[in-house]
């Protein structure tokens, strides 16, 4: 289902007709609008102008003290790219804030974050009705439910442009409410689909949340209480380490996080950029604010000119390369968890991955023990090469993986 423009336009005409209605004469605007449309202008006309500039902001170290570490930094953490994705398809900017309805987190495509930058829809801004007049994140959370608040039905007419819609989160163990998220984007590009996204992304935060909140800071299940320094595991499923306690990173701070300790000399903050984004148009200061979250995590072990990592570092992909080159087939595919960060977009992470694999690989073709190739074609299920290459070298001989093998073999042919 889409929305005509023409049908739009007449919209916003009313909206706008409804406003006025309400700023020059006060209740004759009672039957235009909904009821919470209305109690929201009234609230927020007795404590703000209609030409409100722009949302005031909150104390940026107390803003920051209360997301890092909380239950919804974990959970948008672990969700972040998806919300990224969703703001940058759809050219929304996409928020996230507490109780209070005071922004803690923002990410939003380019032509929206301009926008949301002017009118301080950004971490810190402090988004009530009562503080910048009627809007979605201000409705969603008064009242519990989904909102949506289209061009005029904001108060504040800086924001008459745009579309928000915005749902609750809560916690899904408690049920106690966290805050609300929201998305925005210009009104001409409001779909009935808007608040069914909001709703769904509110449900991905708290299928993300942590069960327990006895957490603080940025460490959380504890791991192998001998680890000591930082450890990274970044075949298969990504994680980082600190101490023996899992770093809450988002893929690309574990990204970083992996191009610095494949270069213990340091990096410099163009080269480091290169590593990671290549070619892709993405600026400076978003490189600098992955790392300054990183340095954080870190309790400070980065350093700057260059960016280096001072602390001791353990990586998986060293533990592989090195069985390998030691010719221990059987070690290199314990350690061996798959493909380094699939899908990534880093130049250089994912040349170290085809590197990996292929050594991988190749090791297994010269020494095809059995108990790791079986191993091998658990990540790797149609490479029928290897399979037969160890059956082969088996022959006649019977082994307890042969029949594995022999199956393995069926489905990689099949």
């Amino acid at each position: 289902m889409t929305v005509e423009k023409g049908d739009l336009s007449a919209r916003r005409l009313e909206a706008v007709r409804a406003w006025t209605a309400f700023v020059e004469h006060g209740d004759e605007a009672a039957r235009l609008v909904r009821p919470e449309i209305l109690s929201s202008w009234e609230r927020s006309g007795a404590s703000i102008t209609t030409d409100v500039r722009f949302a005031p902001l909150a104390d940026e170290g107390d803003t920051e003290t209360f997301w890092r570490g909380s239950p919804l930094q974990i959970a948008v953490s672990r969700v972040e790219d998806d919300l990224r994705r969703t703001a940058e398809d759809g050219d929304l900017v996409l928020a996230v804030t507490d109780a209070d309805t005071r922004i803690l987190w923002t990410y939003g495509g380019r032509v929206m974050r301009r926008k949301a930058e002017t009118v301080n829809f950004v971490a810190g801004g402090r988004w009530d009705d009562e503080s910048v007049g009627t809007n979605a994140l201000d409705l969603a959370n008064r009242l519990s439910r989904p909102a949506m608040v289209f061009s005029a039905e904001h108060y504040a007419s800086i924001v008459h442009n745009w579309v928000c819609w915005a749902a609750p989160v809560n916690d899904p163990v408690t049920g106690q409410p966290l805050g609300v998220i929201d998305l925005s984007t210009t009104w001409d590009r409001t779909h009935p689909i808007g608040l069914a996204t909001a709703r769904v992304m509110a449900r991905l935060i708290e299928q993300a949340m942590p069960r327990s909140h006895e957490h603080p800071g940025q460490l959380v299940s504890p791991a192998s209480p001998e680890e000591d320094g930082l450890t990274l595991r970044l075949l298969g499923t990504a994680e980082a380490h600190l101490d023996g306690n899992r770093l809450l990173l988002n893929r690309r701070q574990t990204e970083i996080l992996a191009l610095l300790a494949m270069n213990p000399d340091g990096v410099s903050l163009e080269r480091l950029h290169a590593l990671v984004y290549g070619d892709q148009g993405v600026t400076l200061s978003t490189l600098k604010a992955e790392v300054s979250h990183l340095r954080s995590a870190l309790g400070g072990q980065l350093t700057s000119r260059p960016y280096r990592l001072t602390m001791p570092v353990a990586t998986d992909v060293e533990s592989v390369l090195a069985a390998v080159g030691r010719g221990d087939v059987s070690a290199a595919l314990t350690a061996y968890r798959g493909d380094l960060m699939p899908g990534t977009n880093s130049p250089a992470l994912a040349e170290l991955g085809e590197y990996v694999a292929v050594a991988v690989r190749e090791a297994l073709l010269a020494d095809p023990r059995p108990e790791a190739v079986v191993r091998y074609s658990e990540l790797a299920p149609y490479d029928a090469e290897v399979l037969e290459v160890c059956l082969a070298r088996l022959g006649d001989r019977p082994h307890p993986s042969k029949p594995l093998l022999k199956g393995r073999l069926a489905v990689a042919g099949g």
